[in-house]
């Protein structure tokens, strides 16, 4: 073992890379033809929504990096030009990809089932051109500001991500050609619906009735030619907090620059006129490898919209209802459900109002003095705000660290964090040069034998419309040694005074990194000495390089480890001597897998954790995390038979190659089992019977699949 070099870049995959192929793995669920049609759509969607936020921010960052010179190579040793170079044709793949299955697998299946997209204006017939003119007229034109190009009017801004026809055209009496742009407005629907009779509706996209009738917004000019163009800009924030005297103001200024950072991807319509195209280049500085010609509509993002039109609800899959917690009924004291003992939540499966109403009894009831929690993402209408918002007015002291460096929700917090502070509430802004990215609310209440804190720790964020959509657990509960922690929590993260010891949490970046190296390492001592070690974690992402060379270490003597990693995943398997003892699968399904559950386990004792970080650099060592340990056996039991369900699943689950691919499960001799579906029944059956089910032993469903044995994605 001495003699390995547990770190050599080719026992890694690129981070950035990884994540294309985890793209890739959304794009299989629009590929297969077993999901309901409109789901399929959404899956495309979602794609094209991940890539947008991996151009804005991954892209650019490993632009920023090549154009100032860094050449530090990564944990696969590439250099950011490298990187660059290895993304750009994978990425023109995966585009190409999107767009062969929108064409002709989406688009075809569409039609056979009542639904006519029509893809050109110029397919229009008589009727519906007249219809779509008149549209035009009462509609659209109002909104629209056509803007001209020449020697007095520079080239506008061109928004981050809106859509755009670009025209070239000259006057009626000359024969110098001009530049004219016109914004598709994101206020109107892009998906307009068409009369007619029958069973086929008939829709086509706001930018086609836009083309059609561009001659009018530019009435003394002959239109040459004009065709939709799309762009992406940098969009990663750079905050000099050390600098900013107030960090809310200079957020706020700096998200202004995301409409104006440098262009760095351009997408246009397939067949665009040279002319037009080399004057796009041009003005936006783009290089030749980051336009995408597009063979279909772009932003492919509208298929979210699409899934929301009415009369194919047969082409969806049915709609699950997050159920109820036997343990917390409606109408309980939650606070007096919690003294029973700790609980856990698994969500969406369970609902997340347990939650919502822990906030709220606390705003309302007069024996509690304190609430504190951090919040990282809500939603748009949040009723935990409010009810701390209500707490606050009710004269109880209630802190709350609002982290405003939460991309792309920064503009969200910043409204949040302004309307706590209005009704009283202390609000932090997070620390400088971390994220707090922990979840975990503290309330204080005074009963007859003194001061009890009560404490909600959770792997998801505090957002009740995710909360349906994402699968994270959560522990309420109101143990004295978690509570005293919590405690310390808050005043380090109001008052920089961290405690001489903590009891149950581990936090990042303080030591949760040092913790997982050590929790690893013991299991590694325990394989060594011929003894049974094993470790299961499942999470989002998987790059730290001290992480997974400890997670070798501890394959190469012996550790039995299966991986569950949604996203990025840089460790490599079925390397001789190295990770022939480690498994990795990802699950994408109807639900993001967002939650985090590490088991360590040697000889017959087990324990297992929950948090909120990835194993990451960015999560050990640069945000605030929490790690927790679930002690109660039947909850032991419960995280268990989630880690061991997701190890039998072999409809969603994808096994990560030693080639670097993913291949679905090899179902041959094995039954047809979907994880997120049994969870779902799980739930139902639990909520019906008022009580949870017996959780089979924990050893039944922990399958012997090592590389080698499957075909999987």
């Amino acid at each position: 073992m001495a003699e390995k070099d547990f770190r050599n870049p080719e026992y890694y995959t690129n981070r950035e890379y990884s994540w294309l192929l985890f793209d890739h793995r959304v794009l299989c669920e629009a590929r297969d033809k077993s999901i309901p049609l409109f789901e399929r759509l959404k899956f495309l969607s979602i794609t094209a929504s991940n890539l947008d936020e991996f151009f804005m921010i991954r892209i650019a960052s490993l632009m920023d990096m090549n154009h100032a010179g860094y050449d530090k190579k990564d944990i696969a040793g590439l250099t950011p030009a490298e990187q660059l170079n290895l993304l750009a044709g994978e990425i023109h793949k995966l585009v190409d990809l999107q767009y062969s299955t929108y064409n002709r697998a989406l688009l075809p299946m569409l039609e056979q089932n009542g639904l006519h997209v029509i893809r050109k204006h110029e397919e229009l017939s008589r009727a519906d051109a007249a219809f779509i003119d008149r549209y035009f007229e009462d509609n659209v034109y109002p909104v629209l500001t056509p803007m001209a190009v020449d020697s007095s009017r520079p080239f506008p801004l061109i928004r981050n991500k809106s859509l755009n026809i670009g025209a070239l055209m000259q006057k009626k009496d000359g024969k110098v050609l001009d530049f004219a742009t016109v914004q598709v407005p994101s206020v109107l629907s892009r998906i307009v619906e068409l009369p007619g009779e029958g069973d086929v509706l008939k829709v086509i996209l706001l930018e086609e009735i836009i083309e059609r009738n561009i001659q009018k917004l530019f009435l003394n000019y002959e239109i040459i030619c004009a065709h939709p163009f799309r762009i992406m800009r940098n969009a990663d924030l750079t905050i000099d907090e050390d600098e900013a005297e107030d960090l809310l103001k200079e957020i706020e200024k700096q998200l202004k620059k995301r409409q104006r950072g440098a262009a760095i991807r351009l997408e246009v319509e397939d067949g665009m006129d040279k002319r037009l195209l080399k004057f796009l280049r041009k003005e936006l500085e783009i290089q030749e490898e980051n336009i995408y010609s597009i063979d279909g509509p772009l932003d492919l993002t509208f298929l979210m919209k699409m899934y929301g039109l009415e009369g194919f609800d047969h082409l969806k899959a049915p709609k699950y209802e997050p159920q109820p917690v036997p343990e917390l009924p409606a109408g309980c004291n939650i606070f007096e459900e919690i003294q029973k003992g700790d609980i856990l939540l698994h969500h969406p499966y369970q609902t997340f109002t347990p939650v919502v109403e822990f906030i709220r009894q606390a705003s309302q009831d007069p024996e509690v003095l304190a609430i504190k929690q951090t919040l990282y993402r809500v939603s748009g209408n949040s009723p935990i705000i409010k009810a701390l918002a209500q707490a606050a007015e009710n004269g109880k002291q209630v802190s709350v660290l609002v982290e405003l460096k939460a991309r792309f929700d920064e503009e969200n917090n910043i409204v949040w964090a302004r309307m706590l502070e209005k009704a009283g509430c202390h609000v932090i802004y997070g620390l400088v040069g971390l994220k707090t990215h922990s979840k975990i609310t503290l309330v204080v209440r005074r009963e007859e034998d003194g001061i009890r804190r009560y404490v909600h720790l959770g792997t998801g964020n505090y957002n009740d419309a995710t909360a349906k959509l994402y699968t994270d657990v959560g522990l309420m509960t109101c143990s004295e040694t978690i509570g005293e922690d919590a405690t310390a929590v808050f005043n380090m993260l109001s008052g920089y005074s961290e405690p001489l010891m903590w009891n149950k949490l581990s936090l990042a970046p303080l030591w949760l990194k040092n913790r997982f190296l050590s929790l690893i390492d013991r299991e590694k001592k325990y394989a060594l000495e011929g003894r049974p070690a094993r470790i299961i974690a499942k999470m989002n992402a998987l790059c730290d390089p001290d992480v997974i060379a400890a997670l070798y270490e501890a394959s190469a003597a012996g550790v039995k480890i299966d991986l569950i990693v949604r996203g990025i995943c840089c460790l490599r398997t079925g390397i001789p001597g190295v990770s022939e003892n480690i498994t990795v699968r990802s699950i994408v399904g109807n639900f993001l897998e967002h939650a985090r559950i590490f088991y360590f386990e040697n000889d017959e004792h087990y324990e297992i954790y929950c948090g909120s970080a990835d194993w990451m650099p960015r999560n050990l060592e640069r945000r605030v995390e929490i790690l927790f340990p679930v002690e109660k056996e039947e909850l032991k039991e419960e995280l268990l038979h989630i880690l061991n369900n997701q190890l039998r699943d072999t409809v969603k689950a994808q096994i990560l190659q030693p080639d670097g691919t993913y291949e679905k499960v090899d179902k041959r001799g094995k039954e047809s089992f979907n994880s997120q579906e049994a969870f779902c029944q799980e739930a139902i059956q639990k909520a019906k019977a008022g009580q949870e089910e017996p959780v089979t032993s924990r050893r039944t469903f922990i399958p012997e699949v090592h590389q080698g044995e499957t075909d999987g994605v």
